[in-house]
């Protein structure tokens, strides 16, 4: 019996290693959440469009119920471009675009969203704006020559995305058209010089990009087509552009206060004013001063935990029972608050200060335990 010696061991690892080496050129990086019925077109669309480029695309999903990570897993498996990132217990568009674009080695990142509304034709002309030194960024945009907005659904969300694009536009460091796009392309070093700085948070990681960079960034803006969706839903409400106002309050900060205490006080300020109008109308109908501002304190928790559970801990958003009992918790710890701010309000009083300043000091040490105890104990991280 004769013995072969001497002769490469054929794997599955090493077949696929020799079939494909070193690292593409182009990463398009798309965040998706619900998007299982665009995976299979996007892949499909991106293959025509960037024929003859080196390119992979990589679904950072986050943990959609639908399947979509699912979808993405089973093209992989015979499609060496397709790469999945899922994330559990954590959610955003911002974070996901940074963690898939931290996770590529190409030369050139590109982000669009995954509902195929943006136009991926374009995707050719950004890299090659890129590659000649034309700009830092390129932007996919609807508001040049040659770019249609007509995607977007209704005269609501038009009207959200004008009015977030005017607000931008205030304090953008550079001219910029469409600085609401979520279409854009830019080199990794590039996008991994500013990631310390970005945010994270919200929706509208272009201005993040921009604002957190060292230096004035070169933009060239590329029209655009947005079209129409065809499966799945929109993520643009009224609560991505009070996320999109944090990311600014949170830029004009220079990153002092975080994002989320910013927003977390706004919809306190909120509640103070259901709780001066409920107690007023309550005054109004005969009702006596400590009945009144009683009822508006209660009512003002209620909404400022619904507000705080939509919008500053979206993320962490309580659902089922553990909604009641962080309801409970959070009525509580809040007139723990009251108390704490009432009495910190008394001291200052008595040291000599005015109402307002002691006033001032009392909501002040409020505000901050009680957003101390909400990020830790009732929306904690999981």
């Amino acid at each position: 019996m004769s013995v072969v010696k001497n002769q490469p061991v054929r794997t599955a690892t090493s077949s696929v290693s020799s079939a494909r080496t070193g690292n593409p050129e182009i990463t398009v990086v798309v965040p998706c959440y619900r998007e299982a019925a665009n995976v299979r077109p996007m892949v499909a669309a991106l293959t025509v469009a960037l024929a003859g480029r080196d390119w992979e695309v990589v679904f950072v999903d986050d943990n959609s119920p639908d399947g979509t990570i699912d979808v993405v897993r089973e093209l992989g498996l015979t499609n060496w471009r397709v790469r999945g990132i899922l994330r559990i217990g954590r959610r955003g568009l911002s974070s996901a675009v940074i963690e898939g674009a931290l996770s590529s080695s190409a030369t050139y990142i590109a982000v669009m969203d995954g509902d195929l509304q943006h136009d991926e034709t374009r995707l050719g002309e950004m890299i090659d704006a890129l590659a000649t030194n034309q700009c830092d960024i390129a932007v996919g945009s609807r508001h040049v020559e040659g770019g249609d907005n007509g995607g977007l659904a209704n005269a609501w969300r038009h009207a959200l995305s004008d009015g977030g694009i005017r607000l931008a536009q205030m304090i953008l460091p550079v001219k910029l058209g469409d600085p609401m796009s979520g279409f854009f392309a830019l080199k990794r070093t590039t996008f991994v010089s500013i990631a310390p700085r970005l945010s994270g948070a919200g929706f509208k990681i272009l201005m993040d990009l921009i604002l957190s960079a060292p230096g004035k960034i070169r933009v060239r803006e590329i029209a655009c087509t947005f079209k129409p969706r065809l499966a799945g839903e929109s993520k643009l409400d009224i609560m991505v552009m009070l996320q999109f106002l944090g990311l600014m309050l949170d830029k004009m900060f220079h990153g002092w206060l975080p994002i989320r205490f910013l927003v977390f006080a706004f919809v306190g300020a909120i509640g103070v004013v259901v709780n001066i109008g409920v107690m007023n109308l309550l005054r109004f109908t005969g009702a006596d001063f400590t009945l009144s501002q009683t009822i508006g304190t209660f009512v003002a928790m209620l909404v400022n935990f619904w507000l705080d559970n939509t919008l500053t801990y979206r993320d962490r958003r309580l659902k089922g029972a553990s909604l009641y009992g962080g309801l409970l918790l959070f009525v509580l710890m809040c007139s723990v608050g009251a108390w704490a701010n009432i009495g910190i309000a008394q001291i200052f009083r008595q040291d000599g200060q005015t109402f307002d300043r002691a006033s001032a000091a009392g909501a002040v040490v409020g505000v901050v335990w009680n957003y101390a105890v909400s990020s830790t104990l009732i929306w904690r991280r999981p």
